[in-house]
């Protein structure tokens, strides 16, 4: 029965958007997704049930295994152009959270959870603290980016969403997801692009400029053994870039 379940729900398509206006988007359900709903049922039913023999019926636990390698490498990598084609067809009130996701390496998610308090126009210091490392931490912004923060923040309390919509919330994945797409399209960009593309490729650039693969794990807020195991074939260009560099 177990694994009849887990079927059914891998058949089931994602709900993208839960807004009430307009028709539901959805799309198939991604395998990580799919490990997480395991997890969670995995570990309800460890409170209440021991694990079955192996091989037999009385095995559920055999059924809520994780797929392995499920958080597969992201693939699609936009180039500074594109990027800027998104920007540039993007609304009005999306464009700085986009262009933020185009300047920095942060999920779309700790980059909607800052607020005005955590940006320090005096030093263009950040303060990530919402993020799935779990661990605050700090980071020094380059000219474009820190001009950028210094506008959203203007006139704002320390509490309000640095980056804000029209209705004075801050943005969440059932907002920020439709904006893009639509701008995605217009730009004649590849339809699977995401916000989370965007970070891709934020850090894919960085890589490819040659910077330390812990100095990015840090700034992006993840570790370096994920930035290694993603990227780490893009340091090898940049490494080989650099001894051909070093020909007489």
């Amino acid at each position: 029965h177990v694994r009849e379940w887990r079927s059914r729900l891998e058949a089931k398509p994602a709900l993208v958007s839960r807004r009430k206006e307009g028709e539901p988007i959805h799309r198939k359900r991604a395998l990580s997704t799919i490990n997480r709903d395991m997890a969670v049922f995995r570990a309800a039913l460890a409170k209440v049930l021991s694990p079955g023999a192996p091989n037999s019926e009385a095995a559920w636990q055999e059924a809520l295994k994780a797929t392995p390698n499920a958080n597969g490498r992201r693939t699609l990598y936009l180039d500074r152009g594109e990027r800027l084609k998104l920007l540039k067809n993007i609304n009005t009130e999306s464009e700085p959270f986009a262009r933020a996701l185009c300047l920095l390496p942060l999920r779309p998610g700790a980059l909607a959870a800052l607020t005005a308090g955590d940006f320090d126009k005096r030093t263009s210091e950040l303060t990530i603290g919402k993020d799935k490392t779990g661990k605050p931490r700090r980071i020094q912004l380059p000219k474009e980016a820190a001009k950028l923060l210094v506008a959203q923040a203007k006139n704002k309390m320390p509490s309000a969403p640095l980056f804000m919509r029209a209705n004075g919330k801050e943005w969440d994945k059932d907002s920020w997801k439709l904006p893009i797409a639509a701008a995605v399209a217009a730009a004649g960009l590849p339809g699977d692009a995401t916000a989370y593309t965007l970070r891709h490729s934020t850090i894919t650039d960085l890589v490819s400029a040659g910077l330390p693969l812990l100095t990015i794990a840090q700034i992006s807020g993840t570790s370096a053994e994920m930035i290694e195991r993603h990227y780490g074939h893009l340091a090898s260009d940049a490494a080989v870039k650099a001894l051909g560099e070093l020909a007489l």
